[in-house]
């Protein structure tokens, strides 16, 4: 018998087709936030960040003019103490008495050597700063001007050397980043060519500005009486040795009501009081920090307070403390174990703003005495 084995039939067409698959339209894209909301996102965002801030009063670190007072180490020794909470700061900002100059002629005559009140430093003092931590100071006061023009710009010219900002003559302004929050600070003085304290309308137009575009403006001003006996703020215009140094606690109100976030006072030489006004921190006077020769560190004078404060990233007070030094000489601004300026800061506040919501207790702390600090942050939900 013969097998026969049949051969598979070929494919004569093309394999059955696949199934088609359904074609899906892709979502549409949403739209863009309008610029309202990102606003308002960015806004809340910096409502949960957190702005350190130290800052101290009048610097002057040493004269050359008219002899020769220069420390040894160029200043550096009298800000070592302060060092650590300068330099953990996002912000340290201080008043700088006198210019920062080689050489140069001073605008005003001295009459008497011994007791001549021109400040001159070299401007390599501006390297001494720099390492102490500053990052912010002030060329507004009644020795900015001590050597005319040429002494501001110089001081100028020294500080942006070493990435100080400053502000202090009339039209100069300082404005820079930290993180997603916007800074801005100008200083004002009743004295010639800085930006003008006693022009009330004019410095409210110039802050109102600065808030348009930044998110902490920080306002310094030198004003105010001078000496022990200016230690208490009288609520009206204040005058000494016949010159105006305005009403400070009607001009740093205006600064907030126009957009300012931190007034920085300093000029009295001693201690004044702090208040919170509209949740933005004001303090009143500084006093005197690192003041190596020329000007008195006698009992109150030589009370020197630091501020330590955070705020958030739209310039809400959150918190802080009074760190109090005292100076010596030849040492310098040393930690003082008694916390006089610190006392002196909460006696004043007491006595200057009797229904004011700050207290400044014994150890330096600030507390508000309406309770804790309330926040505008949203943290993020956890994720499901």
């Amino acid at each position: 018998m013969v097998a026969g084995c049949a051969a598979p039939e070929r494919m004569t067409g093309p394999p059955d087709a696949a199934p088609e698959t359904p074609q899906t339209q892709p979502n549409p894209a949403p739209p863009p936030p309008s610029v309202e909301e990102e606003n308002i996102a960015r806004l809340s965002r910096l409502a949960c960040e957190e702005v350190t801030v130290a800052a101290v009063g009048d610097l002057m670190l040493g004269t050359d003019f008219p002899e020769d007072r220069l420390p040894d180490d160029d200043g550096a020794g009298q800000l070592t103490a302060a060092g650590p909470w300068l330099r953990a700061a996002d912000i340290a900002f201080g008043n700088l008495e006198g210019v920062l100059m080689d050489g140069g002629e001073p605008v005003k005559a001295c009459k008497n050597a011994s007791a001549c009140y021109l400040f001159r430093s070299p401007q390599r003092f501006a390297r001494t700063f720099a390492d102490a931590g500053f990052t912010a100071l002030s060329l507004a006061n009644n020795h900015a001007y001590d050597f005319g023009r040429p002494g501001r710009t110089a001081s100028m010219a020294a500080l942006d050397s070493v990435g100080i900002h400053h502000s202090g003559r009339a039209g100069e302004l300082a404005s820079w980043k930290i993180g997603e929050a916007r800074i801005a600070m100008v200083a004002f003085a009743p004295f010639k060519e800085s930006w003008p304290m006693l022009d009330q309308t004019s410095a409210v137009a110039v802050v109102s500005g600065l808030a348009v575009g930044h998110d902490i403006v920080i306002v310094s001003f030198h004003g105010g009486a001078e000496g022990v006996d200016a230690a208490r703020i009288p609520f009206s215009t204040e005058r000494y040795y016949g010159e105006d140094r305005g009403n400070v606690v009607e001009f740093a109100r205006a600064m907030i009501d126009a957009g300012a976030d931190l007034l920085l006072g300093h000029g009295p030489h001693v201690p004044r009081a702090v208040e919170l006004y509209r949740d933005r921190f004001i303090a009143y006077s500084l006093g005197n920090f690192a003041t190596w020769w020329g000007i008195s560190i006698a009992n109150e004078k030589g009370y020197a307070p630091l501020l330590s404060l955070k705020l958030d990233g739209n310039g809400r007070f959150l918190g802080g403390e009074v760190v109090s030094f005292v100076q010596g000489r030849p040492e310098g601004p040393r930690l003082d174990p008694a916390n006089r300026a610190a006392v002196m800061t909460g006696e004043l506040t007491a006595a200057d703003f009797p229904g004011g919501e700050l207290k400044v207790q014994q150890n330096g702390q600030i507390s508000r005495t309406g309770g804790t600090v309330t926040t505008a942050c949203q943290p993020p939900q956890a994720a499901r």
